[in-house]
């Protein structure tokens, strides 16, 4: 009891954690404009981690006998279930409405883990994606990994390119499904660290399904960034992420089939890196049309906030007190 005690308590430290207040009055003053009064209750989430909640994802290769029993007895219950466009039988992830993180499991060589910790709305992009068995499918920024075990939690595609351009992102992202995905699917995923602005021309059109998670200013940890000097400068540096993304977009088109799905995420609440970047694309590519994900939207409603008023194509998780999931920007793009 007393070590579960101190592990507690190690927790809570851990989440107690300082608010960079340079982030915050910068994120105060462009999104009380872009989100109105919302942002305030976005905000009361954001900036206390101890409100937070965390969603497990069932690893299908390593299934562990009475977890989801332990789960239920937690209080814990389906974060998806139906009636949703794409919803895989082999996709169980948990959530329940109070806070607090479920004990995370390290990593031992040679050995599965049962479950990942996630942002449960992370796991929206996938379920946008519609990964089918067998088809060919790009996840263009892939670490940490989460998404990449995701979608092979719901269908076995016939290629797998998981690609992260960091060279310590990617250290994670190859650790990441070397503890999620057995020896025999392994052999089926290629992991790259090439340049995601590249892809497009290196590998035109074989990719069925395209996801690009880009990176973006990450709200949740940039707002507690320890060190002000480097948050300074990433937010100096904001401006030119859109551009990136843009960039990024070009190539996952590039690198998609005729007939192909483009699936595009951030963890930015952030307009400029999220509709104003897809609405850049739509006007200036005339093979992409947007893809209708409100039926998806409208089935998941009830554990997830989204800002009114986005267009049929896009959502925008946002945190609040009981459902503190996002921010999760999704927007889907078919290619002609």
């Amino acid at each position: 009891f007393l070590l579960s005690l101190k592990l507690e308590n190690k927790t809570k430290g851990k989440l107690q954690k300082q608010i960079c207040q340079v982030v915050l009055d910068h994120f105060e003053k462009q999104y009380t404009t872009e989100l109105g009064d919302t942002w305030t209750s976005v905000r009361d989430v954001l900036t206390y981690p101890l409100c937070w909640q965390y969603g497990i994802l069932l690893n299908k290769f390593s299934q562990s006998a009475g977890l989801e029993d332990t789960l239920l007895e937690k209080g814990y219950h389906p974060a998806f279930r139906g009636p949703l466009p794409y919803l895989p039988a082999s996709l169980k992830c948990y959530i329940r409405r109070s806070p607090g993180r479920f004990p995370a499991q390290k990593h031992q060589a040679g050995k599965l883990k049962e479950y990942y910790l996630l942002n449960a709305a992370s796991l929206l992009p996938v379920l946008a994606l519609e990964v089918k068995d067998g088809e060919d499918v790009l996840d263009l920024c892939a670490a940490p990994g989460g998404k990449s075990v995701a979608i092979l939690q719901c269908a076995y595609p016939g290629q797998f390119h998981c690609n992260e351009y960091d060279a310590l992102r990617s250290r994670w992202l190859k650790q990441t499904i070397e503890s999620f995905i057995p020896d025999p699917l392994i052999n089926l995923i290629t992991v790259s660290e090439l340049d995601g602005r590249q892809v497009g021309d290196l590998k035109p059109e074989l990719y069925d399904k395209v996801l690009v998670d880009a990176p973006c200013s990450n709200d949740r940890s940039w707002l507690f960034s320890s060190d002000t000097q480097q948050a300074t400068l990433r937010l100096m540096q904001r401006k030119e992420l859109s551009s990136l993304q843009f960039q990024l977009l070009r190539s996952a088109i590039k690198a998609l089939r005729p007939g192909g799905s483009l699936v595009y995420s951030t963890c930015t609440l952030s307009r400029a890196e999220n509709s104003d970047v897809i609405n850049l694309l739509l006007n200036s590519c005339s093979n992409i049309v947007p893809a209708d994900i409100s039926e998806m939207a409208k089935a998941v409603s009830q554990e997830f906030a989204f800002l009114r008023g986005m267009q049929q194509h896009e959502l925008l998780v946002l945190p609040e007190k009981g459902r503190t999931w996002g921010p999760m920007y999704v927007a889907k793009l078919r290619k002609m």
